[in-house]
């Protein structure tokens, strides 16, 4: 039998039986209560604006501390996410305190991809959690949660309109973050400049489908608060670590020559009722809407890229298993066509490497043969020319054999005439007186 069938006649054949004494499983709250605070919270913040709107000035006076940080320059070249992790305690609670800001936003010229380093940031942290949450041996209640939970989005107190760069980034943020869109510096526009601009970046939020955090109304205790302040988005802040002597009572305030704007007055800034929407009373909705919503929607798209789904063809419900045997199979199969095609393609290729060595074994044949016959007719022409040569100097040598022999017949020839001569002259002295 499967298991929703098991659930389904569990549900069905539930009643409530009345007890006859204390049993004590009314104390579970009060476990779980303590079990929290032990483990401690974490709560992650993404700030996204542009360079100074003070958005370092407000989580110091959110939080009443002062966070270390250096101060962002406008020359960056582009939008760098610059994280950092505090450990809080307030009583005997502990908070793991998390900020992250977008370090160069709207600084460059070009901004048509200043969304991108920050959507890559946030899918990070939901894959990271992800993987953890996919491991065999996963300890997830020790595990740093780094997901962002609220992402305060700083709008420039303009007094106009919302600019472009605001309503692409917020559109593309809006179902993977939990937005609460605040005008920074609210000090800077008179109150109905304020109350027009509030109007428009209302109507300009809704006529572009950007759906930004709406704090619950389904709780009866938070209501009503949460119903009135959802009336006052966007929340118009000031944000100040200066405090100053009003009356009796040192307050945060910033001096101006023409006077004091109190932070923490809601006559002049909604910073109390940030404070009270964000830490006091919503924190950890925004926690399980992180894990609810938009971790549950990244978790859905990434699982059935992977190829896991809920339900066959036939929309039957579809086990974890039959999934993994269904991809298994599906890759091995893959797999064998693919070893296949390298096969075919391994064969073919050595086909064709064994023509291009024949050819090229057939060339250096031919080029052989070639040059061995270029080789026996130069040798002939050699010795050919060597029989000449040889030939020549034969001749040669019978000539000056000839001429030697001449020349010493010519030589004899002279000597005898001399002797004959030299004779007659001997038996005829008259010779030598004539």
């Amino acid at each position: 039998m499967a298991a929703t069938d098991i659930a389904r006649q569990v549900g069905e054949d539930c009643r409530t039986v009345p007890l006859a004494g204390h049993v004590g499983f009314d104390s579970l709250p009060d476990q779980l209560v303590n079990k929290s605070v032990s483990q401690g919270f974490c709560f992650n913040i993404l700030c996204v604006g542009e360079t100074g709107l003070g958005k370092s000035t407000l989580m110091d006076t959110l939080f009443n501390t002062k966070f270390e940080g250096e101060p962002a320059t406008h020359t960056q070249p582009g939008v760098q996410l610059r994280s950092s992790t505090y450990d809080l305690q307030e009583s005997n609670v502990g908070l793991k305190l998390t900020i992250v800001s977008t370090v160069g936003f709207g600084d460059q010229i070009n901004k048509e991809d200043s969304y991108k380093p920050i959507v890559e940031f946030i899918d990070a942290q939901f894959e990271a959690y992800l993987q953890e949450e996919l491991k065999i041996r996963r300890v997830l209640h020790t595990y740093h949660d780094s997901r962002i939970h609220a992402c305060l989005y700083f709008i420039a107190p303009t007094g106009h309109s919302l600019k472009s760069l605001d309503l692409v980034t917020m559109k593309k943020l809006d179902s993977k973050v939990n937005i609460i869109p605040i005008i920074a510096k609210s000090d800077a526009i008179s109150k109905s400049e304020l109350t027009k601009f509030k109007i428009k970046i209302t109507s300009e939020l809704v006529s572009n489908g950007v759906q930004i955090y709406q704090f619950p109304t389904d709780d009866e205790s938070v209501a009503e608060i949460n119903g009135t302040m959802n009336a006052h988005l966007p929340f118009a802040v000031i944000g100040s670590t200066e405090e100053l002597k009003i009356g009796n009572k040192m307050m945060k305030a910033r001096q101006y020559p023409w006077g004091t704007v109190q932070v923490e007055n809601e006559a002049h800034c909604d910073f109390v009722k940030l404070r009270e929407m964000l830490i006091r009373v919503n924190m950890e909705d925004l926690r399980e809407q992180t894990h609810s919503r938009h971790y549950e929607l990244y978790r859905r798209c990434k699982l059935e890229e992977m190829g896991f789904k809920d339900t066959d063809p036939d929309s039957k419900p579809f086990s974890l298993q039959e999934t993994y045997e269904a991809k298994r199979n599906e890759f091995l199969g893959e797999l064998q066509k693919k070893e296949e095609e390298m096969r075919q393609m391994f064969v073919q290729r050595v086909k064709e490497k064994e023509a291009e060595l024949k050819e090229a074994e057939k060339e250096l044949h031919e080029k052989f043969d070639r040059l061995k016959k270029l080789h026996q007719d130069e040798k002939k022409k050699l010795e050919d020319k060597k029989k000449s040569l040889d030939d020549e100097v034969n001749a040669f040598k019978q000539r000056k054999t000839a001429a030697e022999l001449l020349q010493s017949q010519g030589s004899q020839a002279g000597g005898s005439q001399t002797l004959k001569r030299d004779k007659e002259k001997k038996n005829n002295p008259w010779l030598c007186t004539e």
